[in-house]
C-alpha cells in the first residue's frame, strides 16, 4: 500500500504542479488565458489517464488463474459440459 501511496502522492504533486502552479507563471500576452487553460486541462487529463493505467495494472480486471488440479476438481463437481 505504501508504493501506492508514494506514486499516488508524486505525480498529483507533479501534475498539480504543471496544471495548478505552472498557469500563474504565463507571462502576459494576448494568448494568456488560452495557455492557462490548455495548461490546466492538459495536466487534468493526463493525471486522469495515469491513474486509470495505475489502477487498472494495481487491480486487473481479469479473473484469477487456475491451477490444473483445481480446473480437475470443477470438471468433477460441474461435470464436463459446461
Amino acid at each position: 500500500m505504501e508504493k501506492f501511496s508514494i506514486a499516488l502522492i508524486l505525480f498529483t504533486v507533479f501534475w498539480g504542479f504543471i496544471g495548478i502552479g505552472l498557469p500563474f507563471l504565463i507571462p502576459k500576452g494576448p494568448h494568456r488565458r488560452l495557455i492557462q487553460t490548455m495548461l490546466i486541462l492538459t495536466s487534468a487529463c493526463c493525471w486522469l489517464f495515469w491513474l486509470c493505467f495505475y489502477l487498472h495494472q494495481w487491480k486487473p480486471l481479469f479473473g484469477p488463474q487456475l491451477t490444473s488440479a483445481n480446473a480437475g476438481v470443477l470438471r468433477i463437481l460441474w461435470g464436463t459440459d459446461f
